[in-house]
């Protein structure tokens, strides 16, 4: 244990400092995984421990903080966030439905760190002090949401004529578009340097190195499939059958924002902590106002969505981004992004079954070859469903 967190924690009072040593085990775990990292969860005790960051001031700062944020310290729980657990845990149990809306973020956090399974059974030891808070969201009035007014344009040179049925999500998404558009042109200027290249002009230059294209009959492999974790989840502030997660699939920017319509069929506490297949690289959507950056990929049942829904489970081992691919189809590289003009996922899609063994699969409608969903380290699986569509 760093002598550094040693001391810090050693000035905790308790219950509050039995209860990090209690989750961390002493300090041989959760003291953050690189130097600076450790750094920054020391510095966040030392904060805890000199009281300011509760007082009213602190907590408004602590939302602004958490808004961005699932945990204290990058992006996995820390020896931090359970200090700060445990320092909000007697505001929190004393709080009324109608003062959640008053730090939001910090409602969130609390809920989110009180249920983790490390957090959870170093709390239930050293009960009452940090007994469960139950956090009744049904009377709590939702957040005053601000509206800027509108800026007014700068005139810019006019671009051309957008295509007919140009939609207000196309609108929506345009930074997705620039960027998009940005690859195209240097695609096309791959190909041409390419075409010329064969052609006998510009001797001597190299070959350009030409992107995979999506043209030509959609297959299994052009789908970015990954697994993913559910580090925190709420339900949709403005659509009751909508849950907003934040799912780590490995990337150094962390965990990124998906939208689920599974409150209906799935209850939130089967969903926190859980490892499932997210599908990546669709286009980002706007969902109620809250824009869904992939899709949890689930199991419906044969009888329809009222004979069940069930989360697709990756194999035991398996970590946030590997790669989920399809058996025969190794080696391909999926498209960074599904153009959502060519319906490539909506064409594959009706192949996707669960057989007899529960295992995930792509089944080919021309030939009925199967080939199984799997990670390295097995095939993926959902709990009972069998003959299950999957999207």
């Amino acid at each position: 244990m760093p002598a550094d967190f040693q001391t810090t924690v050693g000035k905790l009072a308790s219950p509050l400092k039995d209860l990090v040593l209690s989750a961390t085990q002493n300090g041989t775990l959760h003291v953050g995984k690189q130097e600076k990292d450790a750094e920054e969860v020391i510095d966040w005790i030392g904060k805890i421990e000199q009281g300011d960051i509760l007082k009213e001031a602190g907590l408004k700062t602590l939302d602004t903080q958490l808004i961005p944020r699932t945990f204290l310290v990058s992006n996995y729980l820390t020896a931090a966030d359970i200090a700060m657990y445990g320092a909000l845990h007697p505001t929190f149990a004393k709080l009324q439905p109608a003062q959640y809306s008053a730090h939001p973020s910090v409602t969130r956090y609390f809920d989110h760190i009180q249920t983790n399974p490390p957090v959870r059974a170093a709390a239930d030891t050293l009960a009452p002090a940090f007994a469960p808070v139950s956090l009744n969201f049904e009377g709590a009035p939702l957040p005053e949401r601000k509206v800027e007014a509108p800026k007014k344009k700068e005139k810019a040179p006019k671009e051309p004529a957008a295509e007919a049925g140009t939609s207000k999500a196309a609108a929506e998404s345009a930074p997705v578009a620039e960027v998009e558009g940005k690859a195209q042109k240097k695609e096309k200027k791959e190909k041409k340097a390419a075409t010329d290249d064969a052609g006998g002009k510009k001797k001597g230059a190299a070959p350009a190195k030409v992107a995979a294209a999506d043209d030509g009959e959609p297959v299994p492999s052009m789908i970015d499939l990954r697994v993913g974790h559910i580090v925190d989840i709420m339900k949709h502030p403005d659509a009751d059958g909508l849950y907003v997660e934040q799912i780590d699939i490995g990337e150094e920017t962390g965990p990124r924002t998906v939208v689920s319509g599974l409150v209906n069929y799935i209850p939130i506490e089967q969903m926190r902590d859980k490892y499932l297949v997210a599908v990546c690289n669709l286009k980002p959507a706007n969902m109620r106002g809250v824009k869904s950056f992939a899709m949890v990929l689930c199991a419906t049942s044969k009888e329809g969505k009222d004979g069940g829904i069930e989360l697709i489970q990756p194999p035991a081992n398996s970590k946030p981004g590997d790669r989920v691919f399809f058996e025969g189809s190794e080696d391909a590289t999926p498209l960074t992004q599904l153009n959502p003009k060519k319906k490539i996922f909506e064409t594959i899609q009706p192949g996707f079954i669960t057989l007899d063994s529960k295992e995930a699969a792509w089944v080919n409608p021309t030939t009925k070859s199967v080939h199984k969903i799997r990670t390295k380290e097995g095939v993926c699986v959902a709990p009972t469903l069998v003959g299950a569509s999957l999207s």
